[in-house]
């Protein structure tokens, strides 16, 4: 069984004690991977690469490059994950969706990154584009699930598959029973692991944990981190996502002053993974944005150091 999914029966560890940091006690006996998404112009490309080159020294175990919805990214993100390839030593994972495209398309791309030396996928049903409404609908000649998606890129060749899953449920989903059937059919398909949507409340994630447990699932279930870069933001974004209140408070007054807030939320987001730490996560997963000074101030707080040091 996963260390991972035995986290759940591990009892938080104890308070530091008076004047002592609750990180200093952290050894960085944690795996960490980082999500970037495609650039859209030289500026965004160059700022993706300084935070690639800034975060590489911490040897994540991969990186992920998103996929924007209907195939919008589809040339970008290739570019992308190629040159990581190229001129990196970093395990890149390409996301790919069903959206707008048939089998036969999805598999020339899967064989172009396959080919290229990439061996990890994302696998993800997608986020429809606006033109529909917000509704998915199945390419007539493609995979109408991420399950069939995770099966389809196995049969092909024998790709590592992430797949995603919701601590506090898909907005989509019928109830949260569906939802964890949902996942079970994509690891069930062959899929390795699953990153969680990003959360905010340590218990929601714990109580997801339980019920993984409970249906039998024994992949991992790798956190997804995102620190509060914009808590409006993050606001209209979380939809079912809890908030709690002591995050909301931590940025009382900070909409308008965006360097105390960027220090405020890398000291949030390390304080979320500590609660997970001390409930026996060792295996993080990053949103970085396409910006390294947080994820590394998170990493260094957990103990995380450059292989070099």
């Amino acid at each position: 069984m996963s260390d991972v999914i035995e986290v759940q029966r591990s009892a938080p560890a104890s308070s530091p004690a008076a004047g002592v940091s609750p990180f200093a006690r952290l050894p960085g006996d944690i795996a960490v991977s980082f999500e970037f998404f495609p650039p859209k112009t030289e500026k965004m490309d160059a700022q993706l690469w300084d935070a690639i080159s800034e975060l590489a020294p911490l040897s994540p175990s991969f990186v992920s490059v998103t996929y924007g919805a209907g195939g919008s990214t589809r040339e970008r993100t290739h570019a992308t994950v190629a040159r990581i390839v190229r001129e990196t030593s970093l395990k890149p994972a390409a996301h790919l969706t069903c959206v707008a495209a048939s089998k036969a398309e999805i598999a020339e791309i899967a064989e172009q990154y396959w080919q290229a030396g990439v061996r990890h996928i994302v696998a993800l049903r997608g986020d429809p584009p606006p033109a529909d409404g917000g509704k998915f609908v199945a390419h007539p000649e493609g995979y109408a699930s991420a399950a069939e998606l995770v099966a389809g890129l196995k049969a092909q060749h024998d790709f590592e598959v992430s797949v995603a899953a919701y601590p506090e449920v898909h907005p989509e989903a019928l109830s949260d029973q569906h939802d964890l059937d949902n996942l079970k059919r994509k690891l069930d398909a062959g899929a390795t692991r699953a990153i969680t949507q990003f959360f905010y409340s340590t218990d929601a994630y714990f109580r997801f944990l339980d019920k993984v447990l409970a249906a039998g699932i024994e992949a991992p279930i790798l956190p997804g981190i995102m620190p509060v870069t914009n808590f409006a933001a993050i606001r209209r974004m979380s939809g079912n996502t809890e908030i709690p209140e002591w995050l909301e408070t931590m940025f009382e007054g900070l909409d308008d002053r965006p360097g105390p807030r960027a220090l405020v939320a890398a000291v949030a987001a390390a304080d979320i993974c500590r609660r997970l730490y001390e409930g026996g996560v060792r295996d993080f997963h990053f949103y970085t944005l396409n910006r390294a000074e947080q994820a590394y101030a998170v990493c260094q707080l957990l103990g995380v150091r450059p292989k070099e040091a």
